[in-house]
């Protein structure tokens, strides 16, 4: 997407978004821009509604905001716009910023309208956007400079975008040997280091846990180990873990799902969201030191499979008895947490994840779930989210959960067995493999990460933690 400023549409001929802010239905002065007047009695901004004008050479499209607007509805309409009206785009688009427009919401515009391009029919034959054609060009009409603002807006984009993808495409395309080479690739456009331990690897190195829930597939798990330095880093420069979720697929292994299933794809969008972030972090060029890990697994069905009952070795040196293979993305975790803390020892570490059902029956599909010992690092999470429409509530982890994971066997078990605190319980089983570290967060997305919504007809990606992960990095660097 080539992008330039512009003072004025002189000369310019093509289609004209112009935002605008509510005003009074009854009002008798009509809205008028750019010669075009529109009697507010037919439209007068109103949220989630735009009237089209044909006029002087050049399709005038009437976006409507309501009377304030929040990030992610802002960037929503745009992204509705781009992909519900493009046949009324051409290579030239002229994006009309209004004189109030904070930073913000222009870059929530942009973004939006890049994401827009977004097509789930992967594997149909589809016109491609004609935002994404070469010789497509958007004009931005402001009398500020946003051009740094409307580049880190397509890199916002271009990040989500590729997680959009990630997400989406099927368990037989995205296997945990295309993800680490998707992580390869990324890394030697972006500019992060990425080693990956294989099967023989992660055997040598004693990723045990991580191990057993990749042993009933054919497909070779990889454990992908991620790392950023910015440029003038110092003994100063902050350090933060990440650790996401890779499971490919997720059968329940021997505890079979019973319902569901269908959408199990989506199991590693927490390691998705980790790639996303590793992209944009670099992309961005944000000054702080980055370990990311993403175990990155299918959890299948077979005689290889490890079963219930099963007592396991971690990384960590601790025993785990597993209660139930389908709570098998903790056990993941544990290992890369545990790998993180030993090899890097990162001054914050936050783990993502599509871990429980509880989460989603907690907080339906508003926001993510919130785990951590670190009350600045909770508040800058949420504020991070908040700003951004990707939000977090805290949930707690009191020790009487820690019974919960007691083992009469090993000195811990994966699942509690019970129908209740699910996502609390696996919180603390996490929090046992992160040697009392003083600033984790576990972040359960299962209920955000995957849904409906009005930009396809069945359940799909929404790219969430790629932009939350960033966004409170770049706090963090201030």
């Amino acid at each position: 997407m080539k992008t330039i400023t512009i003072k004025n549409l002189e000369g310019f001929s093509g289609t004209i978004l112009i935002p605008v802010f509510e005003t009074y239905a009854k009002s008798l002065v009509p809205l008028e821009f750019h010669g075009v007047a529109v009697p507010s009695k037919v439209f007068c901004g109103k949220k989630d509604t735009h009237y089209v004008v044909d006029k002087y050479d050049s399709l005038h499209l009437f976006i409507g905001l309501g009377s304030t607007i929040d990030y992610k509805t802002l960037k929503t309409i745009f992204r509705r716009i781009a992909s519900k009206q493009k046949e009324s785009f051409g290579s030239k688009v002229a994006l009309v910023l209004p004189e109030q427009f904070s930073d913000e919401q222009v870059e929530a515009a942009v973004s939006g309208l890049y994401l827009g391009t977004y097509d789930l029919g992967h594997f149909k034959k589809t016109e491609k956007h004609p935002f994404l054609s070469e010789d497509f060009e958007l004009s931005l009409l402001c009398k500020k400079e946003v051009s740094e603002t409307v580049s880190k807006a397509i890199k916002i984009a271009n990040a989500q975008l590729e997680i959009l993808n990630l997400v989406d495409l099927p368990p037989n395309v995205v296997t945990p040997k295309y993800l680490s080479n998707w992580a390869n690739q990324s890394g030697k456009k972006f500019g992060f280091e990425v080693e990956t331990l294989g099967l023989e690897g992660s055997k040598k190195a004693g990723l045990g846990a991580f191990l057993s829930v990749g042993k009933g597939s054919d497909e070779e798990p990889q454990f992908v180990i991620m790392n950023y330095v910015p440029e003038n880093a110092n003994a100063k420069t902050k350090h933060l873990g990440l650790v996401g979720k890779g499971i490919t697929f997720d059968t329940g292994g021997l505890n079979i799902k019973t319902a569901g299933m269908v959408h199990m794809k989506c199991d590693m969008a927490g390691g998705a969201a980790v790639f996303g972030a590793m992209q944009l972090i670099s992309d961005l060029k944000l000054p702080v030191k980055i370990t990311a890990i993403v175990p990155c697994a299918e959890n299948s069905v077979d005689a290889k499979s490890f079963y219930p009952s099963d007592v396991i070795q971690s990384y960590s040196g601790y025993s785990i008895e597993i209660i139930d293979t389908d709570a098998e993305g903790r056990l993941v975790l544990a290992d890369g947490l545990s790998y993180l803390i030993k090899n890097f020892k990162p001054e914050f570490i936050i783990d993502i994840a599509t871990l429980t059902g509880s989460s989603v029956g907690t907080f339906g599909y508003e926001c993510g779930a919130l785990f951590t010992n670190n009350e600045a690092v909770s508040k800058k999470l949420q504020e991070s989210g908040d700003a951004i429409g990707e939000r977090l509530w805290q949930l707690p982890l009191w020790d009487c959960y820690k019974s919960d994971i007691e083992s009469d066997i090993a000195d811990v078990k994966n699942y509690s067995g019970k129908p209740v605190a699910g996502a609390i319980s696996a919180a603390k089983f996490l929090e046992y493999f992160t040697e009392e570290h003083k600033a984790w967060a576990h972040l359960d997305i299962a209920g955000v990460a995957f849904g409906d919504d009005e930009f396809a007809k069945s359940k799909h990606a929404t790219a969430y933690g790629v932009h939350l992960l960033t966004k409170f990095i770049e706090n963090l660097a201030h």
